[in-house]
């Protein structure tokens, strides 16, 4: 089979398009005929040796699968050839304390598809049966690639970390995003008013035209003084923060009494200053979210099975092109999902 793999880290790393044996499965688990695969900010802190893990190369990256199962490995029950699946890029080991109670975003033996094993920027990947969510009709393999990992991120985050109730105003930073244009649809699926922010006109206008009632430009020294006119100068009662460094810092700027940041990413640095008085004082919230759980993947595909959520697509590339699909992303352009169609 044919595959991208990175074989050198770097900004930009150094990709090869390689012939590879065709994966065989072993118990539990199954091979996926790729039919598309997203690409995600975690692939360029795979690509830049910016994750806090080792990991080894050569490697194929891709951690957002859908496509068919073409074979099963034994003591699979419940897939056979044909199956039209999403794989969950977050592998969980289903045996652990969290496991057990449907928390497979916590699992102590998570791994990442991707990046701790071979991904789906190949023309077939291997996965644990486990990690299998089966396409609703009417999902089709890029619909499935652009809201797998994004679009469950975001569902995580709104529908089981954090609460959002009717009418609650809601901030969704970096809107154009993958997460970003989920979560804008899903809030406003809940109920909520939301803004968002983006750096150029053209991602403002794709959040409003996604349901933001506002978009702030933050790029602008005062983003946050701007959150809070809109809304009155109350601030807003949830934040859905996934950049990380002095953005997380400055989304306090813009919360309400009482009001939360839920935040799942560090793109932007790791380490935060937190100014402590106002955030106990006003009795705010931080809460941490990470990856999604398989009920969130499910919601996900049901939503945008029956049109509540829908993807946001930029481009669709070939494997020979994953190079610039990286430096796209790379370079901020981006809107939606980059996929790669093997």
């Amino acid at each position: 089979m044919k595959a991208q793999q990175l074989v050198a880290h770097g900004t930009p790393g150094r990709f090869e398009l390689r012939q590879l044996p065709d994966p065989r499965p072993g118990p539990g688990e199954v091979v996926v005929q790729v039919g598309a695969c997203g690409l995600n900010r975690l692939d360029l802190w795979f690509e830049e040796a910016g994750l806090p893990m080792p990991v080894r190369l050569p490697r194929t990256p891709g951690c957002e699968v859908a496509g068919t199962v073409i074979e099963t490995g034994p003591g699979v029950s419940g897939w056979a050839p044909g199956a039209r699946v999403a794989v969950q890029s977050n592998l969980f080991c289903e045996r652990c304390e969290f496991c057990e109670r449907g928390e497979e975003s916590m699992c102590l033996e998570g791994r990442i598809l991707g990046v701790d094993c071979d991904g789906g920027f190949a023309e077939r990947v291997l996965a644990p049966a486990r990690a299998l969510v089966r396409l609703p009709d009417g999902v089709d393999f890029r619909t499935s690639a652009a809201l797998t990992l994004a679009g469950s991120t975001a569902m995580h985050m709104l529908a089981h970390r954090a609460s959002v109730n009717p009418g609650d105003w809601v901030l969704v930073v970096a809107g154009a995003s993958g997460v970003g244009s989920a979560a804008i649809q899903i809030a406003r699926q809940l109920g909520a008013r939301v803004i968002a922010t983006g750096s150029t006109d053209a991602k403002r206008a794709l959040a409003r035209a996604l349901g933001a009632e506002f978009a702030v430009d933050s790029n602008h020294p005062r983003w946050p003084a701007e959150i809070r006119r809109h809304t009155g100068k109350r601030g807003v009662d949830l934040a859905v923060e996934h950049v990380g460094g002095d953005v997380l810092a400055r989304v306090f700027e813009c919360l309400a009494r009482g009001g939360t940041v839920v935040t799942c990413g560090a793109t932007a640095g790791r380490t935060v200053p937190l100014n402590l008085w106002p955030f106990f004082v006003k009795q705010q919230r931080l809460i941490g979210s990470y990856g999604r759980n398989s009920a969130d993947l499910k919601a996900t595909l049901e939503w945008a099975a029956d049109g509540r959520l829908r993807p946001v697509i930029h481009s669709v590339v070939p494997l020979e092109d994953v190079p610039s699909a990286y430096a796209a992303l790379r370079a901020r352009t981006v809107s939606g999902k980059v996929l790669v169609e093997p």
